[in-house]
């Protein structure tokens, strides 16, 4: 079961640009921890075969977003290093 501060996390999620105030302000806040912090924890709620259960539509878009950027990364450290745009030069 998901706890209530994992389903909240959720909740901002499907709706954090609605508020006013700037989003790391919003989370320090809400769940009295900072950024990294809080994007570490929603890493591993999204892990939780519970969170799914909870919003499957929060929880697929994040962690398609999570992927896009690991591949971004990972695409980024191959153009590195084979000496591409950004990696070395002759």
């Amino acid at each position: 079961m998901l706890s209530e501060r994992h389903a909240a996390m959720l909740d901002f999620e499907r709706s954090w640009w609605s508020n006013t105030e700037p989003r790391d302000q919003v989370i320090r806040a809400r769940f009295q921890c900072s950024p990294d912090e809080y994007h570490t924890e929603l890493t591993t709620v999204l892990d939780d075969p519970a969170a799914m259960e909870h919003d499957p539509l929060v929880v697929r878009r994040l962690v398609r977003l999570r992927l896009r950027a690991r591949k971004l990364r990972h695409d980024d450290a191959e153009v590195a290093s084979s000496g591409g745009p950004g990696g070395q030069h002759a």
